[in-house]
């Protein structure tokens, strides 16, 4: 039984989804925090936070990295870690280099570094000769849009340092690319109040159907556990309302995604992990839109473990401990799984949620959740805007995506003004 440093969480499903798999592995964590409160805001109803499973659970300033090293390290004197790891993308070098500084498994801090930064990744990428978007990475105004009339309009402005689709858009002219920089500038400091690099990524647009390969890599051999869809609504926005697994793809084209999240990897070098390399499968062939050195969110996971039984949470979790994770899928049942999101028509105080007791009886569905009374929705500009989910399995083949969007059409979000009138 492995003993596992937590190093903070994301508050959605991964913080729910790798406390319960560290525990079904056999394993046991301790959970370092700078603000335990931002967690137990968000506790589920019903009971306590899944994070307060943890043997231990304590607190120091995580941003603070030359002082959360001597302060682990002392820790680890008392505890004897295993092995250290956090879901959080805006702890993932943390964690890279606190497992550095204690001896622990887990791949180069610098690699990690180059796989969550998108500048870093994109750069790596070319470096290593992938076909990939014309990019530019800028720092002021006048250097934004001199690159921007250089590589010409539309294009996709992104913070090379956040995550969920949050300020990515399209820009079709130096109005919107003003709007999106200014938007960018007015967010310094990111939710776990991290200053902000001040750089910008600007990148052709890429047209296609959008995938992530997942996949998971120990000591250097790249797994591929397989291929989820995407669907992604809201232009100018990025926000992906849903998921499906496995996609339903020509056996070559998927082949060619597989190959490049492989390269992709290979190209920042990461070689231990798991990661959720999301590609557009252009007409050109699959190019990347980003990776993550982490299991994918948006509870793909669970998609993932229920066609294929591949458990990637707690694959992210044994690799922490150096072991070599299983892999080999079984047998479920379920041929494909879905999740479709329900995102907000505008914004307003949610009254009511109808239409949710047609999920309720539905055989089909296996996981479904809508958000209460009194939640404060805004507009759909990321992924951090959904009012609730619905997931579906299919036991016969590729129908669980329609099956989940049908069912998610039939919910209607009534905002209080509307009960009120």
């Amino acid at each position: 039984m492995g003993h596992l440093l937590m190093i903070e969480s994301w508050v959605g499903a991964m913080s729910t989804l790798l406390p319960r798999a560290i525990g079904e592995a056999g394993h046991r964590f301790t959970f370092l925090t700078r603000d335990l409160h931002h967690y137990l805001r968000s506790a589920p109803a019903g009971g306590p936070h899944p994070l307060l499973s943890a043997e231990n659970v304590l607190t120091a300033e995580t941003n603070d990295l030359d002082a959360l090293l001597p302060r682990v390290e002392r820790l680890h004197e008392v505890f004897g870690f295993d092995g250290v790891l956090s879901s959080c993308d805006y702890y993932l070098g943390t964690v890279a280099r606190v497992a550095e500084h204690l001896g622990l498994p887990g791949a180069g801090s610098a690699a990690v570094e180059r796989a969550y930064r998108k500048d870093l990744a994109r750069e790596a990428m070319r470096a290593a000769g992938l076909p990939g978007p014309a990019f530019a990475v800028t720092e002021g105004w006048a250097a934004t849009a001199s690159a921007a009339a250089s590589l010409g309009y539309p294009l996709v402005v992104k913070p090379v340092d956040l995550c969920a689709g949050m300020y990515v858009r399209r820009v079709v002219d130096e109005a919107e690319l003003k709007e999106a920089f200014l938007a960018l500038e007015g967010f310094p400091v990111n939710a776990r109040q991290q200053p902000r690099l001040s750089a910008v990524l600007l990148e052709e647009v890429l047209t296609g159907q959008e995938v992530s390969v997942e996949t998971v890599t120990y000591r250097g051999e790249t797994h591929v556990v397989g291929v989820t869809d995407k669907s992604v609504v809201g232009d100018p926005w990025f926000v992906e309302n849903g998921h499906m697994f496995p996609a339903d793809l020509d056996p070559d084209l998927r082949r060619a995604a597989e190959d490049m999240a492989v390269a992709a990897l290979r190209a920042v070098g990461l070689d231990h992990g798991v990661a959720h390399t999301e590609l557009k499968l252009t007409p050109d062939g699959p190019r990347v839109v980003e990776i993550n050195p982490r299991p994918a969110g948006n509870r793909i996971t669970e998609l993932v473990r229920r066609v294929s039984g591949v458990d990637l949470p707690m694959a992210f979790a044994e690799l922490a401990l150096g072991n070599r994770p299983a892999l080999d899928p079984v047998d479920t049942g379920a041929r494909s799984a879905a999740i479709s999101f329900l995102l907000p028509p505008g914004e307003g105080v949610v009254e009511r949620v109808h239409g949710v007791d047609a999920l309720a009886v539905d055989p089909d569905v296996v996981e479904w959740q809508v958000k209460g009374a009194g939640t404060r929705a805004g507009a759909a500009t990321s992924n951090n805007t959904y009012l609730g989910h619905v997931m579906v399995v299919d036991r016969r083949g590729a129908g669980a995506r329609a099956h989940a969007e049908r069912l998610v059409g039939g919910l209607r979000v009534e905002y209080a003004s509307e009960a009120e009138r």
